[in-house]
């Protein structure tokens, strides 16, 4: 059974005085708590268990929903032409991300990812708006898939079931109550059901390339009053801009591979691995699943399906063998996409708690070392959200915000650490150094201005929830740090050996 809440007698007694460590900026840090190792002993994850094939997989799954649905609304937005740059400046956004990530999770292979990057290249605040922003990313996403989870299950007419809250519960309890059970039964559980999806897309990219038709792409009419417009941009050159959000939906969350680390066996050499195979099958899936849809029935009968790939395969309206097997298999990529986003929120919260950023009983694990809290608190969350609102595509456009965000802050963190700490011992390094990170980080601030485009209420929404978030570190949690946290501890060297130079 896990562990329940902390008891008054099990908490960390408060440091007396509290100490007081450099930022990683060489500025003054709030101050820390040093528990005792009991602390971190109830706040351990299974070491070990993931190799490059699980997490390949881990990496793919997070994505994978995004090639089945969501892509297509861009086509809206910026016609053909405007999404097909769109998605090839996205795919190089994630491809320059990933491989600075790779990089940042090679110098510090922990669970908190990109706050722990953050942490260490930004001090304390730039730590936890990275850490919120991911947070924000992968709480979000899992409450808008089960929604979609449910219309699929409508659809398909399975069980005779119809979309609604009983169809998000179930969702949330079952794959949540994988996850607790272990997290080598989850992954192997995760690449099981991806690959069935990546099956499907292949198979499916196969038979509607036989039906392509490169007049079909641009027959979505030109809006006359746009500027640059043309039958490849029918909404002109602004087209392009508004089609960004759309083009991160074949690679958003694969970034979320380093939340893995510290259940990784080692992850210094497994972490860079998995990403650079991970982004390198999503981008060849992301190809072949837009040329194929929208040239097998044309970008405008496309643009506005619930289910793109399906439409494709259908011209006259009547189901095919083919366009069954890619419907059921729609549903296999939502659930991969589902399944590992649960898995990286719980990471991520569970990082930020054990370090005192959010309420450390959050951090908790069970016997099976899994953070127990950490999944069934979100997925409360998520599930309160999707019954109440039912409304995936809101969801999902708080949730790309707050990934722009993290994706500037990570790119960022990079730079800096490269700028200021040279000569920082990286068993692997990023190709081409901070140019790369550099691109990252324009094409990520360049994403984060389009969202505004797209759902300026979203947007909105989610800079209220970053509000609530920053004035709670702001007066309570930023006084109540870990020291002995392991992103805490990197950090706190950081700064002692820039005393020491200084010295």
């Amino acid at each position: 059974m896990p562990d329940g809440p902390e008891s008054p007698s099990a908490s960390p007694p408060p440091a007396a005085p509290a100490d007081r460590t450099s930022g990683a900026d060489g500025s003054a840090a709030a101050p820390t708590d040093a528990p005792g190792d009991e602390y971190l002993q109830r706040r351990a994850l299974r070491r070990g268990t993931a190799g490059p094939l699980l997490l390949t997989g881990l990496g793919v799954a997070y994505v994978v929903s995004g090639d089945f649905s969501g892509w297509n609304f861009g086509l809206a937005e910026g016609g053909f032409g405007g999404l097909a740059i769109a998605m090839v400046l996205m795919g190089l956004m994630y491809t320059c991300m990933v491989f600075s990530l790779a990089e940042l999770s090679s110098v510090l292979p922990t669970a908190g990812g990109g706050y722990g990057f953050a942490r260490r290249a930004l001090g304390t605040w730039g730590g936890f708006l990275t850490g919120t922003a991911i947070l924000i990313e992968y709480v979000l996403a899992p409450a808008a898939i089960s929604i979609f989870i449910g219309d699929y299950v409508e659809s398909l007419n399975l069980f005779g079931l119809e979309s609604g809250w009983p169809v998000y519960l179930a969702c949330f309890a079952i794959f949540i109550g994988i996850h607790l059970w272990g997290v080598g039964e989850a992954l192997r559980f995760s690449l099981v059901v991806t690959a069935i999806a990546v099956a499907a897309l292949v198979i499916f990219g196969l038979g509607a390339i036989t039906e392509f038709d490169s007049g079909a792409l641009n027959d979505i009419p030109a809006d006359t009053s746009a500027f640059g417009h043309n039958s490849w941009l029918p909404f002109g050159v602004l087209g392009i801009w508004a089609a960004f959000p759309f083009g991160m939906w074949f690679f958003l969350g694969v970034e979320g591979v380093p939340l893995a680390a510290e259940e990784t066996k080692d992850p210094a050499r497994t972490l860079p691995k998995a990403m650079a195979w991970s982004i390198c099958i999503l981008l060849v899936l992301a190809l072949l699943t837009f040329l194929a849809a929208t040239g097998a029935r044309g970008a405008s009968a496309v643009q506005d399906a619930g289910n793109p790939l399906v439409e494709a395969l259908q011209p006259d309206g009547k189901a095919t063998a083919l366009s069954r097997f890619v419907n059921y298999a729609g549903l296999a990529g939502l659930v991969a996409s589902f399944f590992s986003l649960i898995y990286a929120g719980s990471r991520q919260l569970f990082a930020l708690s054990r370090a005192g950023y959010l309420p450390r009983f959050l951090s908790l694990t069970s016997r099976r070392k899994a953070p127990y809290l950490g999944l069934l608190v979100p997925g409360a969350l998520g599930f309160a959200l999707a019954a109440a609102t039912g409304d995936g595509a809101r969801m999902l456009n708080v949730a790309v915000f707050g990934a722009t965000i993290s994706y500037a802050l990570m790119s960022l963190s990079h730079i800096v650490l490269r700028r200021r700490e040279p000569g920082l011992h990286r068993p692997y390094r990023t190709p081409g150094g901070m140019i790369t990170s550099s691109v990252a980080f324009v094409l990520a601030c360049s994403a984060l201005a389009a969202t505004f485009l797209v759902d300026k209420d979203a947007a909105f929404i989610a800079l209220g929830v970053y509000a609530v978030a920053l004035a709670y570190f702001a007066f309570y949690s930023r006084h109540r740090l870990v020291a002995a946290a392991p992103e805490e501890e990197f950090a706190a060297l950081a700064a002692a050996e820039a005393e020491l130079e200084r010295d």
